[in-house]
């Protein structure tokens, strides 16, 4: 009977634990500079290593291929790099398409990342966004393997998309970034909704990839059910001991 209540009791702990870790998902928001380097103090942070990637020698066509990744239009546009303000290389225009309005409609004019291996922390700079079209906000999105979209930034005025650059002027100019240690992923979205407003992503794209679970958890306080679950946990080891005493 000591052995069945032990069993209990431990099997009702280990539940409690499994059931309250959570995967946690972060963003960044923030000018080049620093938000740049709160990515990448997030990835140490977490026992991950940073590759970066600086587009530069970019040439036109329907996608563009890195070492480690392959870049795509999602309405299968072609591809023009340019150069935008002081960004860190060159960009490619993707701008919300009219035609689309809302969180996922726009998808369609965004760009998808297609790691060869995967990854589960990416960043990268993006260019005139939130100079116009706020509806009531212009907003931001990463996705990864097609999942839920993240919310990685949102506007409802022009000051709200302006940062210091490196020289410490003001430019709309920002790095934004999502984390998700839930998994792993191969592929990754990234589209505003801001339809007829201009806007550029690239610069220098940054990824990683963390082990799961190795995030700090966003939130500490364990769930109802969770909670549940320790208690008959606790409640087996007490009565066991009760009966020892006895």
């Amino acid at each position: 009977m000591k052995k069945i209540a032990l069993a209990s009791a431990l099997a009702a702990t280990a539940l409690f634990a499994a059931g309250s870790a959570s995967a946690t998902i972060l963003t960044v928001f923030d000018g080049i500079p620093t938000g740049s380097a709160s990515f990448d103090t997030t990835v140490t942070a977490a026992g991950g290593t940073v590759a970066n990637d600086v587009w530069s020698g970019l040439s036109s066509g329907t996608s563009i291929v890195r070492t480690d990744y392959t870049v795509t239009r999602n309405n299968g546009d072609f591809i023009s790099p340019t150069t935008y303000g002081t960004m860190s290389g060159q960009v490619i225009d993707i701008s919300p398409d009219g035609l689309f309005p809302g969180q996922n409609g726009t998808i369609a004019s965004g760009i998808a990342f297609t790691f060869n291996t995967p990854v589960n922390a990416f960043g990268f700079e993006v260019g005139d966004w939130a100079t116009c079209c706020f509806n009531p906000t212009t907003d931001l999105f990463i996705s990864f393997d097609d999942g839920t979209p993240i919310l990685v930034a949102s506007a409802a005025q022009t000051s709200d998309g302006q940062f210091p650059n490196a020289a410490g002027n003001k430019v709309f100019e920002i790095f934004v970034a999502a984390f998700d240690d839930s998994s792993t992923f191969s592929k990754v979205q990234f589209w505003g909704n801001g339809s007829g407003e201009f806007l550029v992503a690239g610069g220098r794209i940054k990824y990683a990839l963390l082990d799961q679970g190795s995030l700090p958890p966003t939130n500490g306080v364990p769930e109802p059910a969770s909670l549940a679950l320790l208690g008959i946990g606790l409640a087996g080891l007490a009565t066991m001991r009760r009966r020892k005493a006895a």
